[in-house]
């Protein structure tokens, strides 16, 4: 086994920081900051951290195929040109709802845009239940709703052949898997193939490495887990300088550093002079494992 090294290598301490995305073209960590309102861009060679406020909590953000960006915007999918610091609404969903937003999302192997939504939290895991749904919107801008009844929506991801959806909804404290139809992007089959240990505490983030194992981000747990979704094992564990670990991605040249995003949200002073760093961006190195690259969104 490799030695494990995890530096902080951007401070700017976000209220909660999900969806890191690697941007191969930019060379490039693209990231959000959901209370912040921000769509962040973090730099490797000048180490400089660039923030776009979009006006309203930004949950995931997605390359585009034709340029540009996708994101997840209060309860709208959205277009966001970087340069032009421009967003266009593409769709909204959960018209009905008043009190929800989009969560995590991720792009598909085909180029479709999964994303769920969750009620607003009052304070951090504490929302009204059951009040969020996972959508899909399609290379055609058309929305398809797969279910409801949803607390926090968060990772997913694809298994290597495209055959299983992986996904999370935090306070199942589960790791999830579908079968997969990757020529109409439906879904089936629902069935656990994790369950949380109680100091790994709440799953959040989640990416697939290229040996087809599950990396998972635990909030609260301080820490992201390895997980076979064959046999249902954890792996390995890699701790983390903060508690609450949201998400993760690989990226760098050869996607083998693992970028894992953190949040500040809800913590009193005490515990944030206990963790300065949290709301940073952490790179892991020497993992011995590399990722898998995004998928653009197709639209």
């Amino acid at each position: 086994m490799s030695s494990v090294r995890i530096e902080c290598v951007a401070r700017e301490g976000h209220g909660i920081g999900e969806s890191p995305v690697w941007d191969e073209q930019e060379g490039a960590l693209l990231c959000v900051d959901i209370p912040g309102g921000k769509v962040c861009r973090w730099s490797p060679l000048s180490g400089r951290l660039q923030a776009i406020p979009v006006g309203a909590p930004v949950s995931s953000v997605a390359l585009r195929k034709s340029g540009g960006y996708v994101i997840t915007l209060g309860t709208r999918f959205a277009a966001l040109k970087w340069e032009e610091e421009l967003v266009t609404t593409i769709t909204q969903v959960d018209k009905d709802k008043a009190n929800t937003r989009f969560n995590d999302g991720k792009v598909d192997p085909a180029g479709r845009y999964f994303a769920g939504t969750m009620a607003e939290e009052t304070r951090p895991a504490m929302l009204e239940r059951h009040q969020g749904s996972l959508y899909t919107l399609f290379p055609d801008l058309s929305v398809v709703k797969h279910f409801d009844q949803v607390d926090i929506s968060n990772g997913l991801d694809w298994s290597l052949d495209h055959r299983t959806f992986f996904y999370i909804d935090s306070l199942s404290y589960s790791v999830d898997a579908f079968d997969y139809d990757l020529q109409t992007g439906k879904i089936g089959n629902r069935r656990s193939i994790y369950k949380m240990e109680k100091e790994e505490s709440i799953p959040d983030g989640m990416c697939i490495d290229t040996e087809g194992k599950l990396w998972v981000a635990c909030y609260d747990g301080g820490r992201v887990i390895r997980l076979d979704p064959e046999t249902g094992k954890r792996l390995q564990t890699v701790k983390l300088p903060v508690d609450k670990t949201t998400s993760c991605c690989f990226g760098g040249k050869d996607y083998s550093e693992m970028y894992v995003t953190s949040a500040s949200f809800g913590m009193d002073k005490e515990s944030l002079s206990r963790q300065p760093q949290a709301g940073g961006i952490f790179k892991i190195t020497g993992l011995g494992v590399k990722g898998v690259p995004p998928y653009p969104f197709a639209g």
